[in-house]
């Protein structure tokens, strides 16, 4: 058995797979970034080792640092986790070459399966169907719009490295085609370092299903059943579960022994997923399916298979990884139950799912018998641009899927997490969906129907802000009996005394109506009585509380600048940046003429592109920052000409 495991990743699954290693018995090594100095995974760990600055490129995604670290504290298996270098093949090639234990494949099955256009290969010549599509080796625009024309529109360009949903990018006509490639091209090369993609045709309406398989090395294979992974946006995905609902005992069996036959057709060791799309969203046996790719990989959603089999998914890795076979043969894997996960991620569904960065001022969850967390944050932890937006994952554990469902949904509700934007809200009225409860899905439900998905009642937000209000404005007043000489604030001598009150509600400037009832009674905007003393929030050090509206936590907070110069003039005659991160890409020079709409830079952040786009018809007169610069939320990019007389003076 292993004795000393370095985990080179971070955050959740160094985590939990901290906590299969003690379990077995095995000494623990985390690595972290300048970001991560005081990270959950750090502490958690029996040591850790420093590998750089807080940017993955220059930490995470080092293998000359992954393996000095292992060899420092002298650990015979390095770990990779998913997502970073859990699929670059060049590590288990260096741990190879430095007498140090790969817990995955090695590098030759790796770059067999782990590239999707090779996978496809031999996907094609083990008879398995795939996509129609180009995985070719040349990259070139012309021969790639060509493929892409040949194949008939709609298709997908998708990053032939990786995974996760990034590099990936629907074409829906030919003339959107070269503007889509470059910014697949660019996010492939940012988040796996490589840059080549694939184009495939489009599957209508269809259900995402992936295969989990193992491999030992003694040349056994086995599968532990299918995940359902249909619920996602941005083609990354948001809800999984196990087993599919409506799969049919005939197609789990073709798809399920697909898998196994092209995993054991390279000699694969360890834990991967095949993954298919079956189309049409109905999973009969007739229904037809298409294998898309390979993880040679642990994923994001094991926990869901680990919860109907019972069994420990990094248990297994570690154990073949330490030459053992596999623990189970497949005739001894079963099922039981039903469990389904839901990310829980710091971002804003209603802003087109933006990454939220800062401070997680309070995490509070609840875990039992009938739900699971998975998570590598705690209270005070920050949430930095340069990770995955993804903070913690919460699982579902039932006999049966409502049950599931029900659960998971509990556990939500009763998540407190205050400081940051998350998808909390969203994830719950996406379990209520009608067609998820029906568990007729597909992998455009969330795309379709995003709108009523964040839609929030404007009563009933305005009666939530009035909360929170009603505590800023007690504070604010200093007293709790009716003595207008004692207030702290100015006063009216006279019946329901009124105010206009400028606030912040999450960072932006809103004025509220605010008459007096009585001393601890008010209205705001004419929606109320708000009593004081009966409402319960989380008071931040900052001033700030929490108010909660139609499920949505939001920070109101007093302004501590003239609101009437928060944007410097029109917000038609600047971009600025939408969030902390790096200024991967500027579009226009200053003079450049440019036309509502133009692109004028990207900013990355979180492994996502943010695309600023003109406001208005103008003229650049200065961009404000530098391609490859870190940038942090309302930094000034770029000025149009009638805002550079306001900015130039500062």
């Amino acid at each position: 058995m292993l004795k000393t495991l370095l985990i080179a990743n971070r955050g959740e699954i160094a985590c939990r797979i901290i906590r299969t290693a003690r379990a077995m018995g095995i000494k623990t090594v985390a690595v972290y970034s300048d970001a991560d100095a005081k990270a959950l995974h750090v502490r958690a760990a029996d040591v850790a080792v420093h590998i750089g600055p807080s940017p993955a490129t220059d930490s995470y995604l080092r293998i000359d640092k992954i393996i000095a670290a292992a060899k420092e504290m002298g650990a015979d298996a390095v770990h990779p986790g998913y997502g970073f270098l859990s699929e670059n093949a060049d590590l288990p090639e260096a741990c190879l070459q430095a007498g140090i234990a790969f817990v995955g494949p090695t590098a030759a099955a790796m770059r067999a399966l782990g590239g999707k256009a090779a996978a496809k290969e031999i996907a094609i010549k083990a008879g398995v169907p795939v996509v129609p599509g180009y995985q070719g080796a040349a990259q070139d625009l012309r021969t790639l719009k060509a493929e892409a024309l040949r194949i008939g529109y709609p298709v997908m360009i998708k990053a032939v490295a990786g995974g996760g949903g990034r590099g990936m990018r629907l074409v829906e006509a030919e003339a959107a085609f070269a503007d889509h490639l470059d910014s697949a091209q660019r996010e492939a090369s940012s988040a796996f370092g490589n840059a080549a993609v694939l184009v495939e045709k489009v599957v209508i309406a269809p259900r995402h299903i992936e295969v989990q398989v193992f491999g030992d090395t003694h040349g056994n294979v086995v599968h532990l059943f299918e995940r359902d992974c249909t619920l996602q946006r941005r083609n990354q995905k948001v809800v999984e579960e196990a087993p599919a609902p409506g799969m049919s005992a005939e197609l789990r069996e073709k798809m399920c022994g697909a898998a196994v036959k092209l995993a054991r057709s390279v000699g694969y060791t360890g834990a991967g997923t095949v993954e298919f799309l079956v189309e049409g969203g109905k999973l009969s046996a007739d229904a037809p399916w298409y294998f898309i790719e390979m993880n040679t990989r642990l994923q994001v959603e094991h926990p869901v298979t680990e919860e109907i089999t019972g069994l420990d998914l990094v248990e297994w890795q570690l154990r073949v990884a330490a030459g053992e076979r596999l623990p189970k043969s497949q005739a001894d894997i079963t099922m039981k139950g039903h469990a389904i996960e839901a990310r829980l991620c710091a971002e804003d569904p209603a802003q087109g799912f933006m990454p939220s960065v800062g401070r997680i001022e309070r995490f509070s969850a609840s875990p039992s018998d009938v739900l699971r967390l998975e998570t590598g944050i705690e209270s005070g932890a920050e949430v930095s641009p340069f990770y995955d937006s993804m903070i913690a994952k919460l699982i579902g554990i039932g006999a049966d899927r409502a049950s599931a469902i029900n659960h998971l949904g509990n556990g939500l509700d009763e998540l407190e997490l205050l400081g940051l934007k998350t998808n909390s809200a969203f994830l719950q009225r996406l379990l209520e969906h009608p067609r998820v409860l029906a568990g007729a899905m597909d992998t455009g439900l969330i795309a379709r129907d995003l709108n009523g998905l964040t839609h929030i009642d404007a009563e009933r937000l305005k009666y939530g802000l009035g909360d929170g209000m009603a505590v800023l404005l007690s504070t604010m007043r200093g007293r709790k009996d009716d003595d207008p000489w004692s207030s702290a604030d100015a006063f009216q001598l006279g019946p329901r005394r009124q105010q206009r009150i400028p606030a912040l509600v999450d960072g932006v400037p809103q004025t509220f109506a605010v008459t007096w009832i009585e001393p601890d009674c008010l209205t705001i905007d004419g929606v109320g009585p708000h009593h004081v003393g009966e409402s319960v929030f989380s008071t931040l050090a900052s001033g700030s509380v929490y108010a909660f509206a139609d499920g949505v936590r939001y920070a109101v907070s007093w302004p501590t600048h003239d609101l009437d110069d928060i944007a410097d003039g029109s917000s038609l005659d600047v971009i600025r940046a939408p969030i902390n991160g790096r200024l991967a890409r500027v579009f226009v020079a200053a003079g450049a003429p440019v036309a509502k709409g133009d692109k004028i830079a990207v900013v990355e952040a979180m492994k996502m592109e943010h695309v600023l786009l003109s406001p208005r018809d103008g003229m650049i007169e200065r961009i404000a920052a530098s391609e490859g610069a870190q940038v942090t939320q309302g930094a000034l990019i770029a000025a149009l000409a009638e805002a550079a007389q306001v900015l130039g003076k500062s």
